[in-house]
């Protein structure tokens, strides 16, 4: 029960301290207009990703299909 309660306090210390560095980065990049090219990139990635899905998952229903008969 200790250990857990102890895990907890640590994980706890440690969000807390991410979260404050990552909002100065933020603040930072957004003042010099760079959280724009940040945002278009993580877009991009993720548009990516999931095109790169949809494509996987017809050429799997095809392949379904292709052995059923």
């Amino acid at each position: 029960m200790a250990k857990q309660l102890l895990t907890t306090i640590f994980l706890l210390l440690i969000t807390t301290t991410i979260a404050s560095a990552q909002t100065e980065m933020a603040d930072t990049m957004r003042a010099n207009g760079k959280i724009y090219v940040v945002v278009v990139v993580l877009a991009t990635i993720f548009a990516g990703i999931f095109a790169y899905l949809i494509m996987l998952d017809r050429k799997i229903t095809k392949v379904e299909k292709e052995t059923k008969n």
